[in-house]
């Protein structure tokens, strides 16, 4: 019964890949010294089953294999809450008790694990389990970077899918990393931009940045071709000719520019729904990927939202089906005496509407 759901959960997993995983992340840091970092979930061919998790301390926690449940066996040194897809041991965005904060992007046709070695189950690692484990284990980047080596990521697709990630790793003093593996190997960069897409590989799209050096903020100064007068329609006109697609490389391009431009807000809280604000521009409609009339019936490709302030310990949600924030507050959870528990992220698929009575 176990494998018969990961088998169905993969098959979901693999349409999304080729039709809608078009994740989009962004970091900020306030001015009280708060750090942010917010993402969006895209997945476009149907609804994607969601839930909060909540780890505790001493928790058991076992790796799935493509031969089974049977993967590197791990206990909880540090309380997590966890946003996870298909099923709650996948955990695709998450924070631990220490401030430590990771996260899945999906990583099509450029990244490559080790291939899988039965004999070695006892260090393998599902690559949509990572994130539990990293943020189970460790408190900082650097404890990442140690104990990488020491298992063995796979995925769980039969040979020759493309089903890759890569990972956005951030500590509550402002620092990020991205993890890609790139022939089995492990390669950490240093986030300086502090977003994150798809695919190509991240040094790809900062080069890419390149590109787009003529874009700035603001208005544009009228000028004089021959005899006449050109001036621009409106406000923005200084990023004109920014990548409007929802491509990765357009995506990393147009969030790295919103970030960049950008004012710093005061409180950590008020970057929370500053982050919401601005991925509200990468909320992707379902109707585009699609041709016509084959669209799912779902309100948007972007399940959710995510924002997470690792200062504070607190996470932040929302969905494509309510848009109402959702706060879970670590600092009240008491990780040695919770249970492993995991909710869906909405109690049902229903917006609220407050509706306003005029007398």
């Amino acid at each position: 019964m176990v494998m018969k759901k990961i088998l169905i959960a993969l098959a979901l997993l693999l349409t999304g890949i080729a039709s809608g995983s078009a994740c989009t992340g962004i970091s900020f840091l306030a001015e009280d010294g708060g750090y942010v970092q917010a993402r969006t979930i895209e997945w476009g061919n149907s609804y994607l089953p969601s839930e909060y998790v909540v780890v505790p301390r001493g928790q058991e926690l076992v790796s799935y294999t493509p031969t089974g449940v049977n993967g590197l066996r791990f206990r909880a040194k540090y309380g997590m809450v966890g946003l996870a897809i298909i099923q709650k041991d996948f955990v695709a965005e998450g924070l631990n008790e220490v401030g430590l904060s990771a996260g899945l992007f999906y990583f099509p046709h450029y990244g490559k694990y080790e291939e899988y070695d039965e004999a070695q189950n006892a260090t393998t690692l599902s690559d949509l389990q990572v994130v539990n484990w990293m943020l189970s284990q460790f408190a900082t980047i650097d404890e990442v970077k140690a104990a990488i080596e020491g298992v063995k990521v796979v995925s769980l697709d039969k040979p020759g899918k493309s089903s890759t990630v890569h990972w956005r790793i951030g500590d509550a003093k402002g620092n990020q990393v991205v993890l890609e593996f790139v022939d089995g190997v492990p390669h950490f960069y240093e986030n300086r931009v502090g977003v994150l897409t798809n695919s190509p590989d991240f040094p790809w799209q900062v080069t890419n940045l390149n590109n787009y050096v003529n874009l700035y903020p603001g208005a544009v100064t009228p000028q004089q071709w021959g005899g006449v007068t050109i001036f621009p329609f409106g406000a923005g006109a200084g990023f004109h000719g920014i990548p409007g697609d929802v491509t990765p490389p357009s995506r990393f391009v147009r969030v790295a520019f919103y970030k960049a431009t950008a004012s710093a807000c005061p409180t950590a809280y008020d970057t929370i729904l500053q982050s919401f604000h601005i991925l509200n521009n990468f909320d992707i409609p379902v109707g585009i990927e699609h041709a016509s009339g084959k669209a799912p019936d779902i309100p948007s490709a972007t399940q959710w939202t995510s924002a997470i302030d690792l200062t504070n310990r607190k996470v932040y949600y929302k969905t494509a089906y309510n848009n109402n924030i959702r706060c879970i507050n670590m600092k009240k959870i008491d990780f040695d005496k919770v249970k492993y528990q995991s909710y869906p992220l909405d109690k049902e698929l229903k917006q609220p509407i407050e509706e306003i009575i005029v007398k």
